[in-house]
């Protein structure tokens, strides 16, 4: 259950997220700077780390409720469970072992979903600056259609 909790709360802040990002390059492409689109991506992964907590917090709420006697120790070992430092300075009770290695898994699963939905969001904001800069420069000679040229015209 708690495998599902975190990936329908990683599916739904991706949702939310790449739908913002759409509309903020969507709106900005025109004027999307690269200090603008830096200010986007650290917004972008601003979220994601609170998406990251929200799924340790949530771990930690199961951890509190059946395992540990604190938050700080329940929080502290999802934390390091969810990011596989895992020191194991906390355990768990032998019945609950195996949450802290199936939460290891999770977590990077969820992060491997972070950092490709960031590179994606970073490829759209490479692409429109591309564009952008395309719009602007001037179109050399070269690129200029051609026109066909007969012997006659030579003269």
């Amino acid at each position: 259950m708690l495998v599902t909790a975190t990936l329908c709360l990683q599916c739904a802040g991706m949702a939310i997220l790449i739908h913002w990002a759409r509309k903020s390059i969507e709106r900005g492409a025109r004027a999307l700077s690269p200090w603008h689109a830096s200010v986007l991506m650290i917004r972008f992964t601003t979220v994601i780390v609170i998406l990251h907590i929200s799924q340790i917090l949530l771990w930690s709420a199961a951890y509190r409720w059946r395992c540990l006697s604190s938050w700080e120790s329940s929080f502290y070992f999802s934390a390091t469970s969810y990011s596989t430092v895992g020191y194991g300075d906390i355990v768990l009770p032998q019945v609950w072992r195996l949450l802290g290695p199936v939460e290891s898994i999770t977590g990077v699963l969820m992060c491997g979903i972070s950092v490709s939905a960031l590179f994606a969001i970073l490829l759209r904001l490479v692409e429109s600056e591309e564009k952008q800069e395309a719009r602007k420069r001037p179109v050399a000679f070269e690129d200029q259609p051609r026109e066909a040229v007969s012997v006659n015209d030579i003269g």
